[in-house]
């Protein structure tokens, strides 16, 4: 065994200087801080993952997504996390604690009480000095049970756990709680064995996701060494030396305790896997990739292997330039980004489908976890930009959920359909990674289940609820207006009608592009009719008197009526119609005909006015840090009652680059650059909800200069970068070079020229071919803006198709 360690750390050695050697940069250069978004609703996790890892370790605490940065005590170590999700009920699964005390009747853990095994009660305190959060290491040091030391590590499918105990510790238990999870994660129902003196399996089923299905976690869990005693608790008490199986329900307490004698050595490591196919998914996971023949694979040996394929990882992305706290950020970005979706199938390729049954992913690797109403917008576009493989088994995923479920997937959660938020963001998902390529060969199949979504309704019978406002959008162009429609889970799209025709009108934008292109003349004709239907929710009567601003997307009625408070007004204020959002914010919702909302908005001159007052542009030119704090919306569920910017949000997160989309590119670059104080070295240092590396996402395209456009129509817009130079493979031994050498981070810099490949750029985009050719993409940046120069005439600004401008 200290063998394999040692081969392991010269590989892990190896790999560092061979990634130095080809990039030119040190892995210390790209540092990663896994607090990041911890505090204030960021929702990440601190603990270890591999790049779109099945299995997470990290600490639980008090808050819904697990663990707070502020929590004050840990009650245990799980095996489950999602990163920046906003729901409740997620995560948590198989908590472990590393306890002392007499475990028997009487004892500190009292086996005459089922209470003394509950988590809340015997949570441990902690401190944060000395703590380490680095991608692919977690390390805590518990102050309760005479001070243990926690760590944590993780390969994609198995993941390890070392707990040292305080040194003259006799004996130290590990207690294994089934029963319990993150705060608000309901365990219907567990089931453990104690196999041998090293081993544990067992499964554990929860009721996930804002109210979703119920689904199962098996694993299996080995020990470096054997443990001395052993039992099971459950809703009666503990049963010393019980081996199981033992099974419980109905959330009631369950779980093992594992008793070590420390004689021999203070630290016990437990190595364990999962599977959402069976037990035996679980045990092949664990012999892939946490043991060695009958061996489990020491915590260090896997620790260096875990941080040797994050540093490859991240190394695929190289900047210049800023200090420890800029490189920070941007890589603890790239590292939230590069999480999800997480790995679906076990290592022998077996996976659960949607119809919970087990399929085969035969030489690629199928994923789940699809926040797609967040992910579309952003990180979809990164990781197609990254990593082209990833993206086309991501795009074939998404399709065999279509094939084993009956419909295309909005929010699908481990092996079901959540119908959590509301539009149609499958429909932009799908049609970018066509554009991007990764749909190649199965570009028909994917139209045809794009155009069964966009003109059809699920049948009652099928877990999705797919675009449920049809009925009323076909037939009068805008979804309804109705509180009381029926709902297949949370949300449906008629209760946000205004925002839910919005969100169709620009899947149809975008399914049309892709009907063009594969022939299909005739849909695509009614399909650029159809993302014209944001006009029908156009009311240019209502005002907003405060800000002298008239004209808004306004929510009808069934009956064709336009929606009207109580009262007989109406507020474009108001969340009313409006999913997380307003009018004022889902007004820029347009990206598929912005010359038509421009006009609709009475002209250039007044759209650029009412941009001006949705960021309050003159606060940011004079103190940006404060005004993004004050002017902005504040806080990651503020979404209603507001007309400002919300850069918590997704609705908006494209609204800073309509400035460039009318011509006016140096005030995108003033946003951009105020919004990035929000992201910092710190565990409140992301804005809103992460949103499975949504907003992560964001950020990167926001410091590397350029942004994706409107879906299916492969062009990413160009922006001042944040950093002098950065450097993106992009497979295939094809690199990115984006170079600013007048860029300094914290400082405003406009474009005053640009070129791609040595020759001038006077347009505001490059398709994606050319990003694809590689090449260099140099900026040429100045202190003050030049508002008659770059991008700022209209040959220079993209233009909606011909079938939708009009």
């Amino acid at each position: 065994m200290k063998e394999i360690t040692r081969r392991l750390r010269w590989v892990s050695l190896l790999v560092a200087i061979a990634l130095q050697a080809q990039t030119g940069f040190a892995a210390d250069t790209m540092p990663v801080n896994t607090f990041i978004g911890t505090q204030d609703d960021g929702n990440t996790f601190p603990g270890a993952s591999a790049p779109f890892g099945m299995i997470q370790v990290s600490p639980t605490g008090e808050h819904y997504a697990g663990w707070r940065y502020n929590d004050t005590r840990i009650r245990g170590f799980g095996h489950s996390y999602l990163s920046g999700a906003g729901c409740w009920e997620q995560g948590g699964q198989l908590s472990v604690l590393p306890v002392t005390g007499r475990i028997g009747p009487g004892g500190e853990f009292d086996t005459g009480k089922a209470a003394s095994f509950d988590h809340k009660r015997y949570a441990a305190e902690y401190k944060h000095e000395g703590e380490v959060g680095q991608a692919g290491y977690y390390k805590v040091h518990l102050t309760s049970y005479g001070g243990i030391t926690a760590e944590a590590t993780a390969l994609t499918r198995a993941a390890a756990e070392r707990y040292t105990f305080a040194a003259g510790t006799a004996s130290g238990h590990l207690l294994l709680n089934l029963g319990q999870a993150n705060e608000r994660h309901s365990v219907v129902g567990s089931e453990v064995r104690v196999l041998d003196e090293r081993s544990v399996e067992g499964r554990i089923t929860t009721k996930s996701f804002c109210g979703g299905a119920q689904y199962t976690t098996w694993f299996r869990m080995v020990f470096d060494q054997p443990f001395t005693a052993h039992g099971i608790w459950d809703d009666r008490g503990g049963w010393p030396g019980a081996k199981g199986p033992s099974q419980q329900g109905e959330a009631r307490p369950h779980g093992v305790w594992l008793t070590f004698d420390l004689k021999n050595g203070a630290a016990v490591t437990a190595v364990s896997a999962i599977s959402h196919v069976d037990a035996e998914g679980a045990r092949i996971n664990l012999q892939a990739e946490g043991m060695v023949g009958k061996q489990a694979l020491s915590f260090d040996a896997m620790r260096a292997q875990a941080q040797a394929v994050w540093q490859r990882e991240l190394g695929s992305v190289r900047i210049e330039g800023g200090s420890t706290d800029d490189r920070t950020v941007f890589y603890t970005a790239l590292y939230h980004a590069l999480l999800q979706p997480l790995t679906g199938n076990d290592a022998d390729g077996r996976y659960r489908g949607y119809d919970d049954r087990v399929h085969q992913a035969k030489g690629w690797t199928y994923y789940e976890f699809f926040s797609l109403w967040d992910t579309y917008r952003t990180q979809n576009q990164l990781l197609a930009l990254l990593r082209p493989e990833r993206s086309r088994d991501i795009a074939n995923s998404v399709l065999k959920i279509r094939e084993q479920s009956g419909w295309l997937p909005r929010w699908g959660y481990a092996n079901f359909e959540t119908n959590i938020m509301t539009g149609d963001p499958v429909t932009p998902f799908l049609v970018d990674l066509w554009r991007f390529g990764a749909l190649k060969g199965r570009e028909h199949e994917a139209y045809a289940a794009l155009r069964e979504n966009a003109f059809a309704v699920p049948a009652h019978r099928l877990r999705a609820g797919g675009r449920s406002g049809n009925a009323s959008y076909l037939s009068q162009g805008f979804v309804q207006y109705d509180r009381s429609f029926p709902a297949k889970g949370m949300d449906v799209d008629p209760h946000h009608g205004a925002s839910a025709t919005l969100e169709y009108s620009l899947s149809d934008g975008a399914l049309a592009l892709m009907a063009q292109a594969l022939g299909k003349t005739r849909d695509a004709q009614v399909l650029g009719e159809r993302a014209l239907n944001w006009r029908r929710l156009w009311d240019e009567t209502v005002v907003d008197k405060a800000a002298d601003q008239r004209g808004f997307p306004r929510p009808r009625l069934g009956d064709g009526s336009w929606f009207k408070d109580v009262d007989g007004s109406y507020d474009p204020r108001s969340e009313r119609g409006f999913h997380e959002g307003t009018a004022w914010q889902y007004q820029w919702l347009v990206r598929q005909d912005v010359p038509g909302l421009v006009a609709a908005m009475g002209g250039q001159a007044q759209a650029a006015r009412r941009l001006d007052q949705f960021f309050d542009h003159d606060a940011l030119l004079a103190d940006p840090a404060s005004a993004v704090r004050k002017s902005w919306v504040v806080g990651p569920y503020s979404y209603y009652s507001q007309f400002r910017y919300n850069p918590n949000n997704e609705p908006d997160l494209h609204a800073p680059w309509v400035y460039t989309l009318i011509g006016q590119p140096w005030k995108t670059t003033t946003v951009l650059r105020a919004a990035e104080t929000l992201f910092g070295n710190a565990p409140n240092g992301v804005t809103g909800n992460d949103d499975l590396g949504t907003m992560s996402a964001w950020y990167l395209f926001s410091a590397l200069g350029l942004y994706p456009d409107m879906p299916g129509s492969g062009r990413f817009l160009l922006h001042a970068p944040r950093f002098a130079r950065a450097e993106i493979d992009l497979g295939k031994g094809r690199t990115l070079r984006i170079e600013a050498p007048e860029a300094k981070p914290g400082e405003r810099r406009f474009v005053q020229s640009a070129s791609f490949g040595g020759r001038a750029l006077e347009r505001v985009w490059l398709d994606w071919e050319q990003l694809q050719s590689a090449g260099a993409l140099t900026f040429k940046l100045g202190a003050q803006p030049d508002t008659q120069g770059w991008g700022t005439r209209a040959r220079e600004l993209p233009q909606p198709p011909a079938g939708i401008a009009r």
